[in-house]
């Protein structure tokens, strides 16, 4: 199956160090070789990379890698193709409008028996032939249908309908997802996911897929709080903190907001 990484934070930080562990699964220390993907939020805007090669061997991953861009939010996907033919359109992560902003989802894991579950999705059209797309038009479409066209003031409403929804989708596989508005970045698990929130005081943490430590107190200040989610521990000397299935988490700026 394919796997996924994001990060909150509270102040615009670099996602280089994760992203490098995370590369090295897609076709050298994993199998996930049919493409990858990553979103970063700049305010209102974001702007996303994807590739339909495999992240070790990608001249875009190699620039992600290269260059620090800084960003609150991140959410990145590797993929190991189930459903849906290996192509760029099929590449997650997958980005709609909704209340004037951007979401951005990526899904992890294999559905079955979906077609009818999702039939009838109207305004959020899947533009490629995978069950991980069309689970995300019809998320959305269930949120217009349940809150209108305006966006509400309780954004935890939304968020807590969303993880039942993620309920529902469930109990036809497979289903880890990312999913964030610009400001919030929820995790939703069914088997891998897990996260951890990196404050002062900061120490070294080393990557387990490739040779690369780095010492977080020299890219930091005191005032950083971090949280990386990711399908499984990148790191092999920090304390990751697992989901349990069916749990969700929302993180801002870096903390738990929600769970």
């Amino acid at each position: 199956m394919c796997e996924l990484l994001a990060m909150s934070a509270n102040v615009p930080t670099d996602i280089v160090f994760s992203f490098t562990g995370l590369a090295e699964r897609g076709g050298v220390t994993g199998p996930h070789v049919d493409g990858w993907g990553i979103t970063f939020y700049e305010g209102k805007g974001n702007r996303t990379f994807k590739d339909a090669c495999p992240s070790s061997k990608s001249h875009i991953a190699e620039l992600i890698k290269s260059y620090p861009i800084k960003s609150e939010i991140v959410v990145s996907h590797i993929r190991q193709a189930n459903r849906g033919c290996v192509s760029l359109v099929n590449t997650h992560p997958f980005t709609r409008e909704l209340w004037g902003r951007y979401w951005t989802y990526a899904h992890n894991g294999q559905l079955t028996g979906y077609e009818q579950k999702f039939a009838g999705v109207s305004r959020f059209q899947p533009v490629g032939d995978t069950d991980s797309e069309l689970a995300f038009c019809w998320i959305l479409e269930s949120v217009v249908k349940e809150f209108g066209e305006h966006e509400p003031q309780n954004m935890q409403l939304v968020f807590d309908y969303i993880a039942q929804l993620a309920d529902e989708i469930r109990q036809l596989g497979v289903f880890n997802m990312l999913l964030s508005n610009g400001i919030d970045l929820m995790a939703y698990c069914t088997n891998n996911l897990c996260h951890i929130t990196r404050r002062a005081p900061f120490g070294k943490a080393t990557l387990i897929d490739t040779d690369v430590v780095i010492d977080f107190s020299q890219e930091t200040t005191p005032n950083d709080v971090v949280t990386v989610i990711a399908t499984r521990p990148l790191t092999n000397n920090e304390n990751w903190v697992v989901l349990s299935p069916g749990e969700w988490k929302l993180f801002r700026q870096g903390e738990l907001v929600f769970n």
